[in-house]
């Protein structure tokens, strides 16, 4: 259990908690950093496959940068590189990370929320860009990321507004991956990273490397002949490229290793 946040592993699922319900889990420096630190241990462990990241309490996922902490003077250096919660900027992870939005992810906390693979929202999940209503704007990804994965003037119509977002809106948008009740919600993200753990590891870390690559390259033909991925490479050296095939041709579940 860290300061402002806590940890959790489950077999080979890693649950971290921003844990700030005080101020509705917004983040400053020190709690950027610790951040960070917990998801520079996921990337790092072998025995780590997917990771849910979910904000504590009942009212907020993450309300984003602590403004009360930057407006008192509060020391705003020695933000992470990784960027807002370790997350933001790191973008050569290809473990897959599932956010677990428990309630309000506003500003850096939906940029949080973006830079992660899928989105489980509670049915009290609201999500916005409101940065522009006290004059700032989204530069931890929202401004790049919201536009890359709903249509743009539906992502125009939430930036240049600040507008609240309910969750099934945000999934009829496309940028939340499913809808639950509120006291379903880390069950119903459980059940998702179980669903990621049925398939091999490293073909999963190809993929996401893939899919995240091939994103910035605009011609399908450029992007599908680049073989530039390294954990494609893994993939194919991996003892789980031949225990998959193996396990379907015995009629088995795979004994995926990861390596």
């Amino acid at each position: 259990m860290g300061e402002f946040s806590n940890t959790e592993r489950d077999g080979h699922v890693f649950t971290v908690t921003i844990n700030r319900p005080e101020v509705m889990n917004a983040l400053h420096p020190p709690a950027n950093r610790e951040l960070a630190e917990a998801f520079d241990t996921f990337e790092s462990d072998d025995e780590l496959w997917v990771a849910i990241i979910t904000g504590a309490g009942d009212r907020a996922f993450s309300a984003g940068n602590d403004l009360k902490h930057q407006a008192s003077g509060g020391d705003m250096g020695g933000q992470p590189s990784s960027g807002f919660a370790g997350l933001t900027s790191r973008f050569d992870c290809t473990k897959p990370v599932i956010a677990a939005v428990n309630g309000v992810a506003m500003g850096g906390g939906f940029e949080i929320a973006l830079a992660c693979d899928i989105i489980i929202a509670s049915e009290q999940a609201v999500f916005a860009l409101p940065e522009p209503r006290v004059g700032l704007a989204a530069l931890a990804g929202g401004l790049q990321r919201l536009p890359r994965m709903i249509p743009l003037k539906q992502a125009m119509g939430m930036i240049l507004t600040g507008r609240r977002v309910p969750a099934q809106e945000g999934k009829e948008l496309g940028f939340v991956t499913d809808v639950v009740p509120h006291a379903d919600l880390m069950k119903a993200a459980r059940g998702w990273a179980e669903l990621i753990l049925e398939c091999a590891p490293l073909s999963v870390r190809a993929s996401k490397q893939t899919v995240m690559g091939s994103i910035d390259v605009a011609s399908l033909r450029e992007s599908m002949e680049n073989r530039n991925y390294p954990a494609i490479g893994d993939m194919f050296r991996s003892e789980d490229f031949v225990e998959g095939p193996r396990a379907f041709a015995e009629k088995r579940p795979p004994n995926w290793k990861g390596k």
